[in-house]
């Protein structure tokens, strides 16, 4: 049996800080307003180091959908701030290509119109959730859309990551880092670490060592219901843990970091009959005929 569609009645704005971005979102607010549709509007916060705050207050119970305006950034703010939440998102790109934002600018009102209109298509995004236990208490836990990040400050030599996978020891990594990614995010850091570019649609989570000591270390893919156990060897100090981008914490020498699949995956609005292979081509700059 079909769901019935969504009447709209209450629509999230996302804004970068940008001012196209702020001048677009106050034309949508309008716009949505002549509509009788409630906007609630907050501002992307920039990266930081430490407990970040999120975007804005907690998401209202009755919204019904998200507009981010900006990059992928922008994008993984917004993913953030709505949590657990199953609300959608829908990316409008300003500036370069993105791979979260499906929308150009030049197009918001036509994009608005259509998930006014329930045309658009909803893509189902795999999420991580990442816990840190520091004395056996959990000191941190977050949701990750793209990937998390266990990197070595700017004046270590090595990190030395102990990695188990469902309990059972895989390897020691000793490598300037090691980028655990979803199928989403390995165009991201991990394309560019050497990782493999995999479509959203596969189920598994990516091992990505950054400049390993040993060549042997390569990317690795593990199915999506795997758990994996991140520990610090002797040797390792100076040591961030990072999350899509946005904000980072120090690891500590006993700490023990948790990653798997997040239960709530995330949805988000695409156009009919945009394929990923296409936007992957556009961002990657893949030629269409013989070289």
């Amino acid at each position: 049996m079909m769901e019935p569609p969504i009447t709209f009645r209450n629509i999230g704005i996302v804004v970068k800080p940008d001012a196209e971005a702020r001048a677009k979102a106050d034309e949508l607010e309008k716009w949505l307003g002549g509509r009788q549709i409630q906007a609630f509007r907050i501002r992307s916060p920039m990266p930081s180091q430490g407990r970040s705050s999120l975007p804005g207050p907690v998401p209202p119970q009755e919204l019904d959908a998200v507009f981010v305006l900006g990059g992928d950034g922008t994008f993984l703010s917004a993913a953030r701030w709505i949590g657990d939440r199953n609300i959608p998102l829908l990316g409008i790109k300003f500036g370069q290509v993105g791979y979260l934002a499906a929308v150009a600018a030049e197009n918001l009102f036509s994009a608005a119109e259509a998930v006014l209109q329930n045309a658009l298509v909803t893509e189902t995004r795999m999420r991580l959730c990442v816990e840190m236990f520091r004395n056996g208490d959990a000191v941190l836990r977050e949701t990750v859309l793209n990937d998390v990040v266990v990197n070595k400050g700017a004046l270590a030599r090595l990190a030395h990551i102990q990695t188990d996978i469902d309990g059972r020891y895989l390897t020691t990594y000793s490598a300037d880092g090691l980028i655990i990614a979803t199928p989403t995010g390995s165009t991201a850091y991990s394309l560019a670490a050497g990782g493999p570019v995999i479509h959203p649609a596969v189920p598994g989570i990516i091992l990505t060592p950054i400049c390993p000591f040993t060549l042997t270390n390569r990317p690795l893919i593990v199915p999506d219901q795997a758990e994996i156990t991140l520990r610090l060897g002797e040797k390792s100090s100076d040591i961030m843990l990072t999350m899509d981008g946005q904000e980072g914490f120090e690891v500590r020498r006993n700490d023990v970091i948790r990653v798997r699949k997040h239960t709530h995956p995330l949805q988000m609005l695409t156009l009919p009959g945009q394929r990923y292979y296409d936007v992957l081509k556009a961002k990657l700059r893949w030629s269409g005929g013989r070289v």
